[in-house]
């Protein structure tokens, strides 16, 4: 299915993807919709927050180019809310009255701030305007032919705040996190485009398959077998 609402300066060729948040890669503090596109932080009555929780998605990205959007459900406040990517040894979860920016705050991860910082390897430089504003749509797009994570905010793009992440070697995911409590981030688009024929087949035979498992049983030659493992 080709994606209509896409910021026009993204170029056509998109299509639709279905990854959600992952229920088995968050953080305690963190709850998700029954179609685990909403994520709640820090929704305890009593402990309300006691750190900095995060949540990653579903799928994680090594080819291509990925655009995503998280609209916030409520104005953010506190320490810290971000969006952003990472590997999976990323940091979801930071207890003890820990009250940081984790998306970025070591190799593992990139974020931006809703106080319109962009967060790597612990160090931060202003990026943009602060948001503060209740229904603010992030976009970010992750393009790994450039290597290049780019920012946009209700359709306006931000720039490039970040490079080298073709160059990281693992699959990268999408990840939100929170310090604030009752925060509430719900993802919105998702899409993808692939330029070459190659990757545009691999990526549709992998979008019939239920598990990656069932590659092994394909009746493709085994230099295929090896290309959608990897891809």
């Amino acid at each position: 299915m080709q994606c209509p609402c896409l910021p026009q300066s993204i170029s056509s060729g998109f299509v639709e993807e279905h990854w959600v948040w992952d229920v088995n890669a968050k953080s305690p503090a963190v709850q998700l919709s029954p179609c685990q596109r909403a994520v709640y932080f820090h929704i305890d009555p009593i402990l309300q927050s006691e750190g900095t929780a995060g949540v990653r998605g579903t799928k994680g990205f090594v080819h291509g180019e990925h655009y995503w959007e998280v609209k916030f459900l409520e104005p953010p406040y506190g320490t810290s809310v971000m969006v952003g990517a990472g590997t999976k040894q990323a940091q979801l979860h930071l207890g003890n009255y820990q009250f940081i920016n984790m998306l970025g705050m070591d190799s593992e991860s990139w974020g931006l701030s809703y106080k319109g910082t962009v967060w790597h390897c612990g160090q931060s430089r202003q990026y943009t305007e602060p948001f503060y504003e209740k229904a603010t749509i992030i976009g970010v797009d992750l393009n790994l032919y450039d290597g290049t994570m780019a920012f946009y905010k209700n359709g306006l793009h931000l720039g490039v705040a970040f490079t080298g992440l073709n160059k990281v070697g693992v699959p990268l995911y999408p990840i939100v996190s929170s310090t604030a409590a009752e925060t509430e981030l719900e993802l919105v688009m998702r899409s993808c485009r692939f330029l070459s024929l190659q990757e545009q087949c691999l990526y549709t035979v992998l979008q019939h398959l239920v598990d990656e498992v069932h590659i092994d049983t394909l009746p493709l030659p085994g230099f295929i077998r090896r290309q959608l493992k990897e891809f």
